[in-house]
């Protein structure tokens, strides 16, 4: 499945449909791990026709019932063209504004995945082939000050459920010396600031 993944910062080029139609063509799934304007997201949707996946990051405070379109993954699973993805918004709590979690609000929302994520990882081998969150695991791509420290909840969810890959955001890339893609308990862990295209592989069957 060919994925493109964005999060966090508006590229110009992407608002472009020339551009983006050239660029990414055949794109089955955009995944927006958060931190993008909902007219953005709905433009890039448009002008590639096809599926729009994504969790709220801290700055997505605007977001309404319908905008953008799209499914919201954010404690949801959903299956799509054989593959099944879940989600977790939010960074840690640095402020009192919306979409930021303590270290217990979001193990108590990773545990809600638990009964699902375990059955289908004593099932497939995996609890999810793509995890989709806004903040990174605690060790992984993540940085020192408050609001970019990974959750150690996401580090759990990763040892004990095996998602295929997790797709995060959040961490800016500039540093080219910083990893983006880190192998971590079988799961490849992917930092998609600002854009990368995947192609993942369609290995198991999925229910509902």
């Amino acid at each position: 499945m060919k994925i493109l993944a964005i999060s966090d910062n508006v590229l110009s080029q992407m608002e472009q449909s020339d551009f983006v139609q050239s660029q990414y063509a055949n794109t089955e799934l955009i995944i927006s791990c958060g931190d993008l304007p909902a007219p953005y997201l709905d433009l890039i949707g448009s002008y590639l026709n096809c599926a729009v996946f994504f969790v709220k990051g801290n700055h997505d405070l605007n977001y309404g019932p319908c905008s953008p379109g799209g499914d919201d993954l954010h404690r949801k699973f959903v299956n799509f063209r054989g593959m099944s993805f879940a989600g977790l918004e939010g960074c840690p709590r640095y402020n009192r504004d919306p979409v930021q979690y303590t270290e217990r609000e979001m193990l108590m929302m990773m545990l809600g995945l638990a009964p699902r994520m375990l059955l289908r990882r004593w099932r497939y081998g995996h609890g999810v082939d793509v995890m989709v969150a806004h903040s990174p695991p605690q060790g992984i791509h993540d940085l020192t000050d408050a609001p970019h420290q990974g959750f150690r909840s996401l580090r759990l969810l990763i040892q004990w459920y095996r998602p295929r890959y997790f797709l995060h955001g959040h961490v800016d890339t500039w540093d080219r010396r910083r990893p983006t893609v880190t192998q971590f308990a079988g799961t490849e862990v992917i930092n998609v600031n600002p854009l990368k295209v995947l192609t993942l592989e369609r290995r198991s069957p999925h229910g509902a």
